[in-house]
């Protein structure tokens, strides 16, 4: 049962001390990790650093709900720094991407509504939720984006200019409720066709996620293509544009 508060662990010491394996970033408030188990082909957890002398303790980053129970102003104070730290990390995930597969694809920012280990951890994921890790029902729709377990990091943020007995009711989450999602039948989330088993939802992933590879290099290309194109007019003396600046000076 150790590993339930790994994340714990890792929160409470010096980002140095931590395997290169293991970490991605820190800053200041944040630290980023691999996900051990990733449900995709990226995937990171930003968890909030325990600081000494700190209003928020360390029992108050346990989870959402112990981090509301807080109060109001602390909570967005550390969800906003969690943000803030997310977004760069999916922006150095889109460079990651062009790089290697020479396309983007969505990322998807949230937390669980019923988390499984100890410590707030915001989940930054890539939407292909290709993974040989991913192996079961609970493992998918807890991240379906549309299913409602998942919390996009926005939904939460939107929580605090809500109305007062609207914020109210969210923060409670109740787990019972939640956990019930869990148990949904398996749909993609993409297309919503309804799949029978795992492997079936995870080969139609994988397929989908060839066509989106497939179609976004169709476009670098074409794009490549017609750039080359231009160019050669240029170098040949055939781009219409010369032409017409050559007439308007010959009309002078």
């Amino acid at each position: 049962m150790a590993n339930l508060f790994a994340l714990r662990n890792y929160a409470r010491k010096a980002p140095s001390t931590l395997p290169q394996s293991l970490l991605f970033s820190s800053s200041s408030r944040t630290l980023t990790i691999y996900d051990t188990y990733p449900k995709a082909i990226f995937h990171f957890l930003v968890l909030p650093r325990v600081q000494a002398g700190s209003a928020v303790g360390l029992d108050d980053l346990d989870s959402l709900r112990t981090l509301f129970a807080r109060g109001k102003d602390s909570a967005r104070d550390v969800l906003n720094a969690l943000n803030e730290d997310a977004q760069g990390i999916k922006r150095e995930i889109e460079l990651e991407m062009q790089e290697r597969y020479g396309f983007k694809w969505p990322i998807w920012i949230g937390f669980h509504s019923v988390p499984s280990m100890h410590h707030l951890h915001l989940h930054v994921i890539s939407s292909d939720l290709c993974s040989e890790r991913l192996k079961n029902k609970k493992h998918y729709n807890s991240f379906h984006p549309k299913l409602g377990f998942f919390l996009h990091v926005d939904d939460v943020l939107s929580w605090f200019d809500s109305e007062p007995s609207y914020y109210e009711k969210m923060i409670q989450l109740d787990h019972k409720e939640y956990e019930k999602l869990l148990k949904e039948d398996l749909v993609c989330w993409k297309c919503e066709a309804s799949m029978k088993n795992i492997p079936t939802l995870k080969a139609h992933l994988q397929e989908e996620w060839y066509k989106v590879a497939k179609r976004e290099k169709g476009k670098v290309e074409r794009k490549r293509k017609m750039e080359e194109r231009e160019k050669q007019k240029i170098e040949s003396g055939d781009d219409p544009s010369q032409h017409t600046e050559k007439k308007v000076k010959l009309d002078d």
